[in-house]
């Protein structure tokens, strides 16, 4: 892996794959990468969705960048990803980064839980991050290391009613890291989840933000008294992946203002 000493730059020299990229959460984890010197394959089901945000990014940050359409519903994707992913960006290297984003919500209580939300859920938000995360664990372990980083949540760690199929799967991806951390650490690979409270994004605004009698009970069990913003982490998604994080390894990184010791 290319080491870089600048500061400002952290990840100058090291090249990323971001799943779901194209808004929210994801959006701004590649914006923060770019930032820290990162070159980037972006991934998004809808890449019109991705590529205008691929080309600001080069622009502003000098990276280089490529879009890939990649639907993680789809079974046979994450068998394949890693490796078109390791190809789409010209010039030599491989990558070095993960970072699992992609994942997808349906919110319901058990009573009204559907079978078909529940399976679409465990495809996106556990099989295909854990089967990806496998296959880049490996292809790093034999070509010298990196770093895995799984964005996980606060409901991994802790029950949320009406979350059910979303924390079942949740908390398997972060068993999963774990189990990557354990594996390959002694082939330099790192593997870490963080796992944010209720984030801001545009949706996290209409879903939680504009609904004050909904964000209230949430609120109140949040130590600081309010949601994260998107940046706060993608800084910590940055981190891991940089040397400043060198021996960390097989943790969760909670992002949730205290709410997981209230």
């Amino acid at each position: 892996m290319t080491r870089s000493d600048s500061s400002a730059r952290p990840l100058d020299g090291r090249r990323a794959l971001i799943t779901g990229a194209s808004r929210g959460i994801g959006a701004d984890i590649a914006r923060a990468f770019a930032a820290a010197g990162a070159d980037l394959v972006l991934t998004a089901r809808d890449v019109e969705a991705v590529e205008g945000q691929a080309r600001r990014l080069r622009e502003e940050h000098g990276v280089r960048t490529a879009v890939l359409a990649a639907d993680l519903a789809d079974p046979e994707v994450p068998d394949r990803l890693w490796d078109e992913a390791s190809a789409a960006l010209e010039g030599p290297g491989r990558l070095d980064v993960l970072v699992n984003n992609a994942g997808i919500s349906h919110p319901e209580t058990v009573d009204e839980l559907s079978s078909a939300h529940f399976d679409e859920t465990l495809q996106v938000n556990l099989r295909a991050p854990a089967l990806l995360a496998a296959r880049a664990g490996a292809a790093m372990a034999g070509s010298g290391g990196g770093a895995i980083v799984t964005i996980a949540s606060a409901a991994a760690l802790r029950p949320l009613a009406e979350h059910y199929a979303y924390s079942t799967a949740k908390a398997g991806l972060v068993m999963a890291t774990r189990t990557l951390a354990l594996e390959l650490g002694p082939q330099g690979v790192r593997a870490n989840s963080i796992c944010p409270t209720v984030v801001l994004t545009d949706m996290g605004r209409t879903v939680w933000g504009d609904q004050p009698a909904k964000a209230a009970p949430m609120l109140a069990r949040i130590p600081q008294s309010r949601f994260a913003e998107p940046r706060e982490v993608s800084d910590v998604a940055v981190w891991l992946a940089s040397d400043a994080a060198s021996m960390v390894n097989g943790v969760e990184i909670p992002v949730d203002g205290g709410y997981l010791i209230s």
